[in-house]
């Protein structure tokens, strides 16, 4: 690895994990599911997140949930600061048809809710945190930081969620198709998978017997990166897929819209690994791309592929940032010229592409300006779309110099927008009408 990504990645995590409480790795937790535990590079994934072998019919449907101990949390007259938070199992259905597990989080705010109307949801979709079972978003608030040597995972989504916890809005956390689940690899932005997931997510927080938000809570879905593509493709998604979920507002930040475009970004990135965890992922939803995979890539290419799908996006940074995919072909082509020499390659992604659709309810859009990992003209275009099918959106372009390249540009927009991007879903949650800057932006980018 070269020595700026090396240096690059220290940083970043040292400097999430400032304020995290670092645990034992391998941390055991929960009832026993269907089976012992099992490992993961390393760390122990608990029998809860073993899937029965049978699964419920209704989508969101509560599979089984536990207790789940929040790391910072503070104790409170009526029960812990920021809330009580419990792990969930919920059913779902992928790209397939399929029914399938996932897992997840919901989190009961000791705060009470100050707007208008009963307590407000917000379903919190993660950015990336890779594709080992051991870095679920679900683990992350329970382990922040999880160091052993073998794998580095950071729970860098927890700030959001406590922010709005403050507020007095409920949360729930999903952690995508495959991640947690020991049963199958996540399917890493996968649009359709992610999309399924959020809006289930809601569902199961519903029906959860302890929580105080009921069908008549207003819903709000918040997401930057992995997770701004998943609340935007949810909100396309929610009329056909999800009508009993209304929702208020939906905040998709930095949102990988355009998978062709992001991944000729992140070919030679510091995150360059998640090229491995798309490709895994894509694998395995549609095994018919499997030919053109074992045509074009190498010995070395399928290591890393394996070695991926057991790592977190901490591991990622120190075992592949900087690579280039021509060293995983045959051809030494590069991933994006072997999307443009392969016809069905290109038909795929443009069946992953968001902004076909008009999304339910108002949408923020927000992208950084000097993104170059998930480039800010495909985000903004993805609000261009929008706005063409008559939504209505808010787009925030984040207006900061770029440092280089890399991931600094990536998430310095995450922390300086954040508070405002809660401002205004909270908004939403009130009942407070969204206004559009669809007039501002012209047809091109």
């Amino acid at each position: 690895m070269p020595p700026r990504p090396r240096m690059l990645a220290a940083a970043i995590v040292a400097a999430l994990a400032l304020g995290a409480q670092a645990v034992p790795a391998a941390a055991a937790g929960g009832p026993a599911g269907d089976s012992s535990p099992t490992t993961s590079r390393g760390i122990e994934i608990p029998a809860f997140y073993n899937p029965p072998s049978e699964l419920p019919g209704a989508d969101g449907t509560l599979i089984r949930h536990e207790p789940l101990p929040l790391a910072l949390s503070l104790p409170g007259i009526d029960g812990p600061l920021p809330g009580r938070a419990t792990r969930l199992m919920y059913k779902s259905t992928d790209a397939n048809g399929e029914a399938v597990a996932v897992t997840g989080a919901y989190i009961e705010p000791a705060a009470k809710w100050r707007g208008d109307g009963p307590r407000p949801l917000v379903a919190v979709a993660p950015g990336t945190m890779g594709q080992g079972d051991q870095c679920a978003a679900s683990m992350a608030l329970e382990h922040p930081l999880q160091l052993n040597g073998q794998t580095v995972s950071v729970g860098y989504e927890d700030l959001s969620v406590y922010r709005l916890l403050l507020r007095g809005v409920a949360v729930v956390v999903t952690d995508y198709v495959g991640l947690g689940t020991t049963d199958r690899l996540h399917t890493y932005v996968n649009r359709v998978d992610g999309a399924h997931a959020v809006l289930d997510a809601v569902r199961a927080a519903r029906a959860l017997d302890s929580a105080s938000v009921t069908s008549e809570s207003r819903v709000g879905l918040f997401g930057y990166s992995q997770g701004g593509g998943a609340t935007a493709a949810a909100a396309e998604l929610q009329p056909s897929y999800a009508p009993d979920v209304q929702l208020a507002g939906t905040y998709a930040g930095a949102p990988p819209a355009d998978l062709t475009e992001v991944t000729k970004a992140i070919d030679g990135s510091d995150l360059a690994g998640a090229l491995g965890w798309s490709l895994n992922g894509f694998l395995q939803t549609e095994p018919a791309l499997r030919p053109i995979a074992d045509r074009y890539i190498n010995e070395a290419g399928q290591e890393a592929l394996k070695d991926l799908s057991t790592m977190c996006v901490g591991d990622a940074l120190f075992g592949y940032g900087g690579d280039s995919s021509t060293h995983w072909t045959k051809t030494g082509q590069s991933i994006s010229d072997v999307i443009r020499a392969e016809p069905v390659l290109q038909t795929f992604l443009a069946e992953q592409r968001i902004g076909s659709l008009k999304p339910a309810g108002p949408v923020r859009v927000a992208t950084g300006t000097s993104d170059d990992l998930v480039p800010h003209g495909q985000a903004r275009q993805l609000a261009v779309d929008w706005c063409g099918k008559g939504a209505q959106v808010t787009y925030v372009p984040v207006l900061l110099p770029g440092v280089g390249s890399g991931l600094l540009n990536h998430f310095a927009p995450l922390l300086t927008d954040q508070g405002n991007a809660i401002s205004w879903l909270t908004d939403r949650l009130s009942g407070e009408p969204a206004g559009s800057n669809c007039w501002s932006m012209p047809v091109q980018p």
